[in-house]
C-alpha cells in the first residue's frame, strides 16, 4: 500500500512539531527498552537536519536525522517509523529526503549504523555493511555506508566524460543524429542534453523515441562513469525500462541521473560475477519533470582476451 499523497514531508518548527517529533523518536527507539524520555535525544540536535512524514491530520508518522561527522561524511540517525505506517514507503521518503540535504551539504559519504534486521532495508538502498557498531540496550547493530559521489578528481571527471562521449558516438550512431551531449558531471550527479531540432515530432515537441533513448544513454552513461571511478570492465545492456511521459517536451531537453539514484552493488564484477544496476532518469524542460525513466541495467564481464590475464 502506498502512502497517500497529502502527507507531507518537512522539517520540524513550532514546538508542537518539536514534541510530536521526539515523541515518535521515544516510542519507537526508546520506550520498548524502558528508556527514559530526553534519552531519544543528543548533544547534536541543534546541529543536525531533522525531517519528520505527517499524515493529513498531522501527525507524525515517521522521523529521521542527519548530522555532521566530518567535512566528507554525514550520518544518519534516529530513523523511526509508527507502527501503523510501516510497510508503506514512509522509512524510503525519510531516507531519500536525508541523502538529498547530505549532497546539498557536499558530503561525499553517508553512514549509519543499523539494526541487524534493518540491514536488509538499507541494502536496497545502496549501503553497504563495513563492521560492527556498538550494540545499543543489547541489541547488535551493523555499520553501514554509502557512496554519494564517485571516487576521483575534477580532472578524472573531465576524462571520463571525454571517453564516455567518444564511447557514444563510435559505438551508437543515433547518439550522433541526436546530438547527444555531456552538459556537466561532478560525481554526484550526470546531464545530458540533445537539442529540439533533430528530435522533432510533427507537433513540434520531442519525439517519444528520442526522450526514451536520451534517459537510456544517460542512465547507461552513470554506469559507465562509475566503472571508470572503480577501474572495472563490461558489457553494459539494457535488461528491462519502464518510462512514464509527464508533459511534451516543447524546448531542449535536461536528463538528469544522481548517484543517489543508482541501486545495486557493482564490485562483483572484480570477480568475474554479472552485476545488475537500476537506474532512474529524469528528463526535464524549464525546470519541469517532463518524463520518468527507469531501467534496469546489467554488466556482463568482459571476456575478450585482451582483459584476460
Amino acid at each position: 500500500m502506498a502512502l497517500p499523497t497529502d502527507w507531507q514531508l518537512t522539517s520540524p518548527i513550532t514546538p508542537e512539531h518539536w514534541q510530536a517529533y521526539y515523541d515518535l523518536r521515544w516510542q519507537v527507539l526508546r520506550s520498548p527498552w524502558q528508556q527514559p524520555r530526553g534519552s531519544e535525544q543528543d548533544e547534536l540536535e541543534l546541529q543536525a537536519h531533522h525531517l519528520m512524514l505527517t499524515d493529513n491530520k498531522g501527525m507524525v508518522q515517521a522521523v529521521g536525522r542527519l548530522h555532521r561527522l566530518d567535512d566528507k561524511t554525514g550520518q544518519i540517525r534516529y530513523m523511526a517509523v509508527a507502527d501503523t505506517t510501516r510497510g508503506k514507503g514512509a522509512g524510503s521518503l525519510i531516507l531519500n529526503a536525508l541523502e538529498q540535504q547530505a549532497v546539498v551539504l557536499g558530503f561525499q559519504l553517508m553512514q549509519l549504523n543499523a539494526r541487524e534486521q534493518a540491514v536488509s532495508f538499507y541494502q536496497k538502498f545502496g549501503y553497504q555493511p563495513v563492521g560492527q557498531a556498538e550494540p545499543l540496550f543489547g541489541i547488535n547493530h551493523v555499520r553501514m555506508t554509502k557512496a554519494l559521489c564517485l571516487a576521483g578528481t575534477a580532472a578524472d571527471y573531465l576524462q571520463w566524460q571525454r571517453q564516455l562521449s567518444d564511447t557514444w558516438q563510435q559505438t551508437i550512431p543515433l547518439s550522433q543524429y541526436m546530438q547527444l551531449k555531456i552538459s556537466s558531471f561532478d560525481g554526484y550527479r550526470l546531464n545530458c542534453s540533445a537539442p529540439l531540432a533533430p528530435n522533432i515530432n510533427l507537433h513540434q515537441t520531442m519525439f517519444a523515441g528520442s526522450i526514451y533513448t536520451l534517459a537510456t544513454l544517460t542512465g547507461w552513461g552513470m554506469l559507465y562513469l562509475q566503472l571508470q571511478a572503480l577501474g572495472l570492465q563490461g558489457v553494459q545492456v539494457l535488461a528491462h525500462a519502464e518510462i512514464r511521459y509527464r508533459r511534451p517536451v516543447t524546448s531542449a531537453p535536461e536528463a538528469r541521473c544522481e548517484l543517489l539514484h543508482c541501486q545495486g552493488d557493482l564490485t562483483p564484477l572484480a570477480r568475474g560475477k554479472k552485476v545488475r544496476q537500476r537506474i532512474r532518469v529524469g528528463i526535464y524542460c524549464q525546470q519541469q519533470n517532463c518524463a520518468e525513466f527507469i531501467g534496469d541495467y546489467v554488466v556482463l564481464p568482459d571476456l575478450s582476451p585482451e582483459n584476460q590475464t
